[in-house]
C-alpha cells in the first residue's frame, strides 16, 4: 500500500511542480466541460419514428343518451386508436397507466374520464360543458418523447372534434331540414285557409244584398247562404290543420333558440381555435427563422405539415360560420320585427369573418411555399418568413376581436332572428285561433239566415241585425291575414331551415380541451439534454487522459508489482477525472443555468459516473495498451446511439435495442436524469448497482489480467514500436 500511495504522491508533485505539465493537464481537465457545454447549448429537437413509444390509454367513459340514442365516445376513441399505429398505444386501466408513467414504463398516459360522452352531449342543454381528455407525461424519461406524445394526444382531440361535428351537430341540422320540409308541405293549407276567409269576406255584400232584397230574391239569397254553409266545414278543417302547423312551428322555434344559444360556445371555439392556430403559426415563424439561420430547415418539415393541416381545418370551419351568418342576415332583413342594428351586426360579423378567412388562405399559401422549400432542403425566404409571421399575428388579432365582441353583440343578434320568427309564428297562431273561434259564430249566423229566408219576411229584420256583426268579424280576420301575408315571409324561414345540414354542422369548432399534467416538469430542452451530454463528456474526458498521459511507470532503480502500478497510477487518473466531473456538472448549473431538481445530487452522481468511467477506460488501456484505447473508443461509439440519450431506444435499429441493457451509459444517464427531473430512489439504486457491477468487472480484469497480458504482449509491443509509427 505504501508504494501505491507513494507513486500517487510523486505524480501529484510532478504535476504541481512542472508548469508545462500543469498547463497541459489543466487543459485536459477543462476540455470535457467545453464539450458538454457547447453540445447542450446547440442541442436540437429531433423527431423520428414514434410507433415504439409506449403511451398508455385508459377509458372509463360511462356513455350518454342523446335523443333516445346511446353513445360512448370513449369506446369510439379506443377503436380509432387501435387502427392508429403512429404511436405505441397500450390499452390499460387508469391506475396502471399512472403507475407506468411514474415508473417509466410508459412515456405518457391518456385517460378518458367517466363524463366524457355526457359533456359532449351537453351541447343540447342550456349549460353546455366542454369535454376533457386527461394527458399525463413523464418529462424525465426522455427529452424528445414528451413532444411526440403530446402531438399524439392533440391528434386524438382533433379526431374527436371531427366526429362531434359530423354526428351530434350534423343530427341537429338534419332535424332543421326535416322541420323545414314539413312546413313546406303544410304551406298550401295555410294559403288555402287565407283564400277561403278572403272569399267569405267578398261574399258578404251579396249576403247583405240578399237580406235587403229577400222579399224579391229569396231563392237567390237561399242559394248563396247554402253555398257558404257548405264551405264552412272545409274552413274549419283547414283552420285545425293550420293550428297544428303553427303549434309545431312555435315549438320548433323555441327549440331553435335553445340550439342556437347552446351552439354559442361552439361558435366561440371556432374563433378561439383560429386565434390559437394563428398564434402557433407566429411561434413557428420564429422557430423557422432560427432554423433558417442554422441551416436546419429540413427538420421543420413535420411542423410545417402539421401547421398546414391545422390552417386548412380552421379555414373550413370559418367558411361554414361565415355562410351561416350570411344566411341569418339575409333572413333577418326579410323578417318582420328584426331591428336594423341586429341585422347590421350580423353583416359586419360576416364581413370580418370573411376577412379572417382571406388571411387564413394567404397563410396556407405561405406555409405551403415554406414547406416545399424545406422539403427541398433550400434556405427559406426571409421576406416570406416576415410576411408569414406578420400575417399570423394579424389573424390572431382579428379572431380575438371577434371573441371579445361575441357575448355582447354577435350572440344577441343570432338569437334575435329566432325571436322575430317566433313572434310571427305566435301571431299566426292567434290569428288562426280567432278564425276557428269565429267560424261557429258565422255558422250560427248563416243558419239563422237560412231559417229567416225560409220563414220569410217575418224573420228578415232579425237576420239583418245579425249580419253586420258577422261581417265585421270576417273583415277583422281577413285584415289580419292580409297583414301577415304582407309583413311576414314564411318562405324565407323555410328556406333557412332547408339549408345543407352537412355544411352547417362544419362551422362548429373543436369542443374538446386537453388538460396536461407534468409529473416531473423540466423547463427547457437544454436542461433535459444535460444528463446525456454531461455523461458523454465524462467518457470523452477519460479518453483524453489516457491518450496524453501514460498508464505505465518507469522509475530507474525502483521496482513495482503489477497491482501497485495499476492502483498507484489509477489514483492519479481518478483525481483528474473527479476534477473533470466537478467542472462539467458545476458549469452546467452555474454557467449555463441548466435546471436540476436536485443540483447537489447532480454533482454527486457526476463524480460517481466519472469514477466508474475512468476505472473502465484506465483498465482497458492499462491491460491492453493501445488496443484498449481503441476498445474504449468503440464503446463510446456504441453508447452514443445505444444508450437512449437522445432518441428513445425504441426508435433505434434492433442491434442497439439489444445492446442497450449492457452499456454503462444507459444507467449513468438514467441517474443524472433522476437528479434533473426529480429523484425516485429505487431507480437511482438499481442504476448505481449496475454501475458498480461495471466497476467491479473492470477491477477484476485489471487485477487478474494486467500482469499476464502485459508480459505476453511485451514482445509484440516492442516489435510495434520499432516501426517508429506506434508508441
Amino acid at each position: 500500500m505504501n508504494k501505491i500511495f507513494s507513486l500517487y504522491a510523486r505524480d501529484i508533485r510532478r504535476i504541481t511542480g512542472n508548469w508545462a505539465a500543469a498547463l497541459v493537464i489543466g487543459g485536459l481537465v477543462l476540455l470535457p466541460s467545453l464539450y458538454a457545454w457547447f453540445n447542450i447549448l446547440a442541442s436540437w429537437d429531433p423527431y423520428g419514428q414514434t410507433k415504439g413509444l409506449s403511451v398508455a390509454v385508459a377509458s372509463v367513459d360511462k356513455g350518454a343518451t342523446v335523443q333516445g340514442k346511446s353513445i360512448n365516445a370513449g369506446n369510439e376513441i379506443i377503436s380509432s386508436l387501435k387502427e392508429n399505429h403512429s404511436i405505441g398505444w397500450v390499452f390499460t386501466t387508469p391506475e396502471a397507466a399512472l403507475s407506468g408513467v411514474k415508473r417509466g414504463e410508459f412515456y405518457a398516459s391518456i385517460e378518458i374520464p367517466s363524463d366524457f360522452s355526457q359533456r359532449i352531449a351537453s351541447v343540447l342543454t342550456e349549460n353546455p360543458q366542454k369535454a376533457e381528455i386527461q394527458y399525463t407525461v413523464n418529462e424525465k424519461i426522455n427529452a424528445v418523447a414528451p413532444k411526440i406524445t403530446s402531438q399524439g394526444a392533440s391528434s386524438i382531440v382533433e379526431e374527436v372534434s371531427r366526429n362531434f361535428v359530423q354526428t351530434a351537430n350534423g343530427a341537429i341540422f338534419k332535424v332543421f331540414n326535416q322541420l323545414g320540409a314539413e312546413l313546406q308541405e303544410q304551406l298550401p293549407f295555410i294559403h288555402k285557409l287565407t283564400s277561403l276567409v278572403l272569399k267569405l269576406e267578398s261574399r258578404f255584400p251579396e249576403i247583405n244584398q240578399a237580406a235587403k232584397t229577400a222579399s224579391s230574391d229569396l231563392n237567390e239569397a237561399g242559394g248563396i247562404v247554402t253555398r257558404v254553409q257548405q264551405a264552412l266545414p272545409q274552413a274549419k278543417h283547414l283552420a285545425d290543420q293550420g293550428l297544428k302547423v303553427t303549434s309545431a312551428l312555435s315549438a320548433f322555434l323555441d327549440n331553435s333558440q335553445n340550439v342556437i344559444a347552446s351552439s354559442g360556445p361552439a361558435a366561440k371555439s371556432v374563433l378561439s381555435q383560429v386565434e390559437q392556430t394563428a398564434t402557433n403559426a407566429a411561434a413557428l415563424a420564429e422557430m423557422l427563422k432560427e432554423a433558417n439561420e442554422s441551416g436546419a430547415v429540413t427538420e421543420a418539415v413535420s411542423r410545417l405539415e402539421q401547421n398546414q393541416t391545422a390552417l386548412a381545418a380552421v379555414r373550413q370551419a370559418s367558411e361554414s360560420l361565415s355562410e351561416l351568418l350570411t344566411q341569418l342576415k339575409s333572413w333577418s332583413l326579410s323578417s318582420r320585427g328584426q331591428s336594423s342594428a341586429a341585422s347590421s351586426t350580423l353583416g359586419r360579423t360576416a364581413d370580418k369573418v370573411d376577412q379572417m378567412i382571406g388571411k387564413l388562405t394567404r397563410l396556407e399559401q405561405l406555409n405551403r411555399s415554406l414547406l416545399e422549400a424545406a422539403k427541398a432542403g433550400n434556405a427559406l425566404s426571409p421576406e416570406e418568413l416576415d410576411s408569414f409571421a406578420a400575417l399570423s399575428r394579424e389573424t390572431a388579432a382579428a379572431a380575438k376581436d371577434l371573441l371579445d365582441r361575441f357575448e355582447g353583440e354577435i350572440q344577441p343578434a343570432l338569437l334575435g332572428a329566432v325571436d322575430n320568427a317566433r313572434a310571427s309564428a305566435k301571431e299566426a297562431g292567434d290569428l288562426l285561433k280567432d278564425a276557428k273561434s269565429t267560424l261557429p259564430e258565422v255558422s250560427h249566423i248563416l243558419t239563422d239566415a237560412a231559417q229567416g229566408i225560409r220563414l220569410g219576411s217575418k224573420e228578415l229584420s232579425m237576420l239583418s241585425r245579425q249580419l253586420p256583426e258577422a261581417e265585421q268579424k270576417v273583415h277583422e280576420l281577413a285584415d289580419r291575414l292580409r297583414s301577415l301575408e304582407t309583413e311576414g315571409d314564411l318562405q324565407s324561414l323555410i328556406d333557412l331551415l332547408k339549408l345543407n345540414f352537412q355544411k352547417e354542422s362544419e362551422f362548429f369548432a373543436q369542443p374538446v380541451t386537453l388538460s396536461e399534467h407534468q409529473l416531473f416538469p423540466i423547463p427547457n430542452y437544454g436542461s433535459a439534454m444535460s444528463p446525456f451530454f454531461s455523461t458523454l463528456s465524462l467518457w470523452v474526458g477519460g479518453l483524453l487522459l489516457v491518450s496524453l498521459l501514460t498508464v505505465e511507470v518507469h522509475e530507474p532503480g525502483l521496482t513495482y508489482r503489477s497491482y501497485e502500478v495499476y492502483f498507484g497510477r489509477f489514483l492519479t487518473f481518478w483525481t483528474l477525472a473527479v476534477l473533470q466531473s466537478l467542472f462539467v456538472t458545476a458549469g452546467d448549473l452555474l454557467l449555463l443555468g441548466t435546471y436540476a431538481a436536485e443540483p447537489v445530487w447532480f454533482v454527486v452522481f457526476g463524480i460517481l459516473l466519472s469514477s466508474v468511467f475512468m476505472l473502465m477506460i484506465y483498465t482497458l488501456v492499462s491491460v491492453f495498451g493501445n488496443v484498449g484505447k481503441a476498445m474504449a473508443i468503440v464503446l463510446l461509439v456504441l453508447q452514443l446511439a445505444g444508450s437512449g440519450g437522445t432518441f428513445p431506444i425504441q426508435v433505434t435499429p434492433p442491434f442497439f435495442q439489444a445492446v442497450y441493457p449492457f452499456l454503462p451509459f444507459t444507467y449513468a444517464i438514467r441517474m443524472m436524469r433522476e437528479a434533473v427531473g426529480g429523484i425516485l430512489w429505487d431507480i437511482v439504486g438499481s442504476s448505481a448497482l449496475m454501475l458498480l457491477l461495471f466497476a467491479a468487472s473492470a477491477l477484476a480484469i485489471g487485477i487478474g489480467l494486467k500482469e499476464i497480458i502485459n508480459s505476453v504482449s511485451s514482445n509484440f509491443v516492442k516489435k510495434a514500436k520499432r516501426s517508429k509509427l506506434i508508441h
